[in-house]
């Protein structure tokens, strides 16, 4: 295939001239931190260094302030795939991306980037797309397929078939089957939950064991691709004849739902099948489908006599919400017919998951005479669950001098929401706990200290408003006559003290021949 670059779209955020004259006022931040959102979409493999899109351009940014402004991608954030090339403001590949590892068959395939840049604080949303490229063929989980049938089978019988796996999506997924061509057999393609493919090889003809004792087929699994790739499996028949009933379900399928916290041995659901033939031959013994994964096999086990099937392992919703389970009925004659029934597990979620409050920037100190609105920290949570399980709210605790500013995505700035004073509380560790809304909730918490710093805002005071001060004449020049001392409130610089005389007249002699000894 040939690839000409990366394509690349974009969604700008809403920007006006405030926020050009806010940018100077370097002493606070307002709540215009949280910029709009910028969408690139690339290719997977691209080689390291690739140009994803001029980062620096599509944020507004200039050349310098990529490094006076210590622009960065925010951790747990795709840092490990993409870095910034200072030197053009650049977003580049920084590693192999492989569509397939990071997103399995999903049908989108987002990485979600927070760009963080300092002085002032913002935050941008950045969202890399990965496109699939067809670079895997279709492959069957095993070369060689063989199967026994009757020759007294009836023409229209479905023989399930193992699905072949392609890791691609989108069109270069696996699409279609082909069978090499025999009278006797027809493929048809059947697709199940999730859009997976499965064949099923259909008898179109009453097999004659005296005239063909094996049949040998060559299945073909295709994908989308321009090229087309293809893989292919081996299927050898065995004709048998004797025992011409096959065990028939009482439902092709069954739908059930399971609490993802279910006892281990809760019986999920039986299934039930006849078998018209007397002796053996009606007797009728269950199992999973002989391609169950093991993904199946290690959650959930089957009674081989009643068909019930029970829960041996533990279910969790968040890794595997559904299930498909190919049961099997096989009677005890020679050979051994059998039937099939499909089991569809719908696991429910309940809320086992705490809400996660994570920290986006870490906090800066703040002015004590910093506005209200300012932003010290920006913070976003999340919850694994789903639905109202999965909804979280953040709180603070009441009369807090801070406040959360909710942005996109469940994003958070934590501000400032009244007056500080250093001298009264120098540091805040600020307490903010998470909830979702599940029955019961769970919570957490997280606490985030800030620290406040100081500004000259508290003159120094005298012990006393006056001091009455007597002398001797004809004292001696440089001896001591008194000593007065003040205090500020304020921290470092703005709380050091020097002291003057103020120049004035006593009896016509200015104050000035008296001196002040620090």
């Amino acid at each position: 295939m040939c690839y000409s670059g990366p394509r690349m779209t974009k969604r700008k955020g809403y920007r006006d001239w405030r926020w050009q004259a806010l940018w100077w006022h370097h002493f606070f931040l307002l709540w215009n931190t949280i910029d709009g959102q910028t969408r690139y979409s690339i290719t997977e493999e691209l080689k390291q260094g690739s140009v994803v899109g001029n980062l620096a351009k599509d944020l507004g940014l200039g050349l310098s302030e990529i490094f006076d402004r210590k622009l960065r991608i925010a951790p747990e954030a795709g840092e490990q795939y993409f870095s910034v090339d200072a030197g053009k403001g650049e977003l580049v590949v920084n590693d192999r991306i492989d569509r397939e590892a990071l997103c399995a068959q999903s049908a989108s395939c987002v990485l979600p980037l927070q760009v963080v840049i300092e002085d002032p604080l913002q935050l941008f949303r950045v969202e890399v797309e990965i496109l699939d490229i067809n670079d895997n063929a279709p492959r069957f989980p095993s070369n060689d397929i063989t199967l026994e049938i009757a020759e007294s089978t009836v023409i229209g019988v479905r023989f399930p078939l193992e699905s072949a796996i392609d890791p691609d999506v989108g069109s270069n997924s696996l699409k279609s089957y082909t069978l090499s061509k025999d009278e006797c057999f027809n493929i048809r393609v059947k697709e199940v939950a999730g859009g997976r493919k499965v064949p099923e090889l259909i008898l179109a003809k009453v097999l004659d064991r005296e005239k063909k004792a094996v049949h040998r087929l060559l299945l073909t699994a295709l994908d989308g691709g321009n090229p087309v790739r293809s893989g292919t499996a081996q299927i050898t028949i065995t004709v048998l004849d004797i025992n011409d009933n096959v065990p028939a379900f009482q439902k092709t399928l069954y739908k059930v739902s399971v609490s993802e916290d279910a006892a281990e041995d809760a019986l999920i659901v039986q299934t039930k099948a006849t078998d018209l033939d007397d002796g053996q031959n009606g007797e009728i013994e269950y199992s999973f489908g002989a391609h169950t994964p093991d993904a199946v096999l290690s959650v959930f086990t089957i009674d081989h006599v009643t068909g019930t099937i029970f829960l041996k392992g533990e279910l969790d919703f968040e890794a595997t919400a559904n299930y498909e389970i190919d049961i099997s009925a096989k009677d005890k004659g020679i050979p051994r017919m059998e039937g099939h029934c499909t089991v569809h597990v719908e696991v429910l979620d309940v809320n086992d998951n705490a809400p996660e409050i994570i920290l986006t920037s870490h906090p800066k100190p703040v002015r004590e005479d910093s506005p209200s609105g300012t932003v010290v920290a920006l913070i976003s949570a999340r919850d694994l669950d789903s639905g109202d399980n999965g909804k979280v709210t953040l709180q603070l605790p009441k009369k807090s001098q801070f406040a959360l500013k909710p942005s996109f995505s469940h994003n958070y700035a934590l501000v400032t929401s009244s007056g500080l004073d250093r001298e009264n509380v120098s540091e805040y560790n600020i307490e903010i706990t998470a909830i979702d809304s599940g029955s019961p909730p769970l919570s957490s918490k997280k606490i985030i200290p800030v620290s406040v710093t100081d500004v000259n805002d508290n003159p120094p005071i005298f012990t006393q408003p006056s001091y009455n001060v007597y002398l001797k004449e004809n004292g001696v020049p440089g001896s001591i006559l008194f000593s007065v001392s003040a205090s500020d409130l304020d921290f470092g610089e703005n709380a050091k003290i020097s002291y003057s005389i103020l120049d004035s007249k006593v009896q016509d002699v200015s104050v000035s021949s008296y001196q002040v000894r620090q």
